[in-house]
């Protein structure tokens, strides 16, 4: 099994900003979301009509990057992998505390289960660089 590093670990724990790929019909579609990393997976708050909501109903195959860019010193983990949807559940109890105490957008606009989903991205392969 594929787990991120200490390093990337660390990283990811310390930003909020990703961008998510995903596709429908072979027509891809990039946006960038919030996540949190949480036991080893990253987690990203989504709504229903979304076009990623709708592109991981149909493939959930997905690719996600969290990356600082500073000239000479750039940072990144890209992985791909697949999203499972969270609609309800403990799992989505626990994750979507996180997400109200992490982000001030949560608290102005709460939901509650089977409103919006969260996604679940389970990592296939993954790189990284000047995490050192």
């Amino acid at each position: 099994m594929t787990e991120f590093s200490s390093n990337e670990s660390k990283f990811l724990k310390n930003n909020e900003a990703a961008r998510i790929a995903t596709s429908q019909k072979d027509i891809p579609h990039v946006k960038p979301v919030s996540f949190v990393f949480y036991n080893n997976n990253i987690w990203i708050a989504t709504d229903y009509e979304t076009h990623t909501f709708k592109n991981i109903k149909s493939n959930p195959n997905t690719s996600i990057t969290i990356d600082i860019y500073k000239s000479g010193h750039h940072k990144a983990v890209c992985a791909q992998g697949r999203a499972k949807i969270i609609e309800n559940g403990s799992e989505f109890k626990e994750i979507y505390n996180i997400f109200y105490e992490k982000f001030d957008w949560v608290k102005r606009d709460p939901w509650k289960e089977n409103e919006a989903p969260f996604l679940k991205f389970v990592l296939k392969n993954k790189t990284s660089w000047g995490l050192d």
